[in-house]
């Protein structure tokens, strides 16, 4: 089967931001795929590029060297089959919920109320059906990041890429925004390349995690495939042998590559 996202030798080099004549390589010989309807997460110490790989996979940064091929076709330009739930707040203030959910419907084309009906709908699927009129400033950080994922899924994308979209969250919020996430795809069974440094949301949630060395240079130095039945309860999940064995399996391969991020974070400073 064609994989929906197929990342092949993927290598990022950056001109260094306080030395011009200095170049950076964020990643280097990265092979990474996301088959349809599969759900992976990245994990890797702070620094190692996988934002830079989501960037990629979105057609919003061409790669130095390698190939990215979207459902077996080469990707040029922007990725128009992936939607993109930014870890940053990305909804516009002046806009009600409605209407930012709204508003990349209507940028395709979609007539005003066609847009709205489908927003409307799409904001009761995560469960802010009464509160569409409520502006930014008006939400608590758990409605405005629901808020975001209906903006994400509303354009209904073949592949949806995530970058650690909950790390803002108290634990309560984040694990219910992490099950109607789950459940969403459940339904739905889109691709998903999921970005997280929380190794416990990394195997709740996914098919599979990918374990990604410390920069520069980083790449996949583990592939490790998730064998916990679904559906899934993300509180529950983590209280199960399997989930235990797994967690100390990946962290065996993570932990070496976390104190190097980290003492690399040391020495910059």
């Amino acid at each position: 089967m064609t994989a929906a996202l197929d990342l092949q030798g993927v290598a990022c080099t950056f001109t260094a931001r306080h030395d011009p004549g200095q170049r950076y390589t964020a990643v280097q010989d990265v092979s990474l795929t996301v088959g349809a309807g599969e759900f992976v997460s990245v994990v890797g110490p702070t620094g190692c590029g996988k934002s830079t790989l989501l960037n990629v996979g979105a057609g919003l940064l061409a790669p130095s060297t390698g190939s990215v091929r979207v459902f077996g076709q080469p990707l040029n330009g922007v990725n128009t089959r992936a939607g993109y739930m930014f870890q940053a707040e990305s909804l516009m203030p002046w806009r009600t919920a409605l209407a930012n959910v709204a508003a990349g419907l209507q940028f395709h084309g979609v007539p005003e109320a066609q847009a709205a009906t489908q927003a409307n709908e799409w904001l009761r699927r995560v469960g802010l059906g009464g509160f569409g009129d409520r502006y930014p400033h008006q939400m608590s950080g758990g409605m405005r990041k629901r808020v975001s994922l209906a903006q994400t899924l509303v354009l209904d994308p073949d592949i949806i890429l995530m970058d650690e979209p909950f790390s803002a969250l108290d634990i309560q919020t984040r694990q219910l925004m992490e099950n109607e996430l789950l459940d969403i795809w459940q339904a739905k069974k889109k691709a998903v390349l999921f970005i997280t440094h929380d190794l416990d949301e990394a195997i709740a949630l996914s098919d599979r995690v990918v374990v990604m060395s410390a920069g520069p240079g980083s790449h996949p130095i583990g592939d490790f495939l998730i064998d916990v039945e679904r559906p899934r309860d993300v509180a529950e999940i983590k209280t199960t042998p399997r989930f235990l064995e797994l967690h100390a399996a990946i962290w065996a391969v993570l932990r070496e590559e976390v104190l190097k991020g980290y003492a690399q974070q040391l020495k910059a400073a």
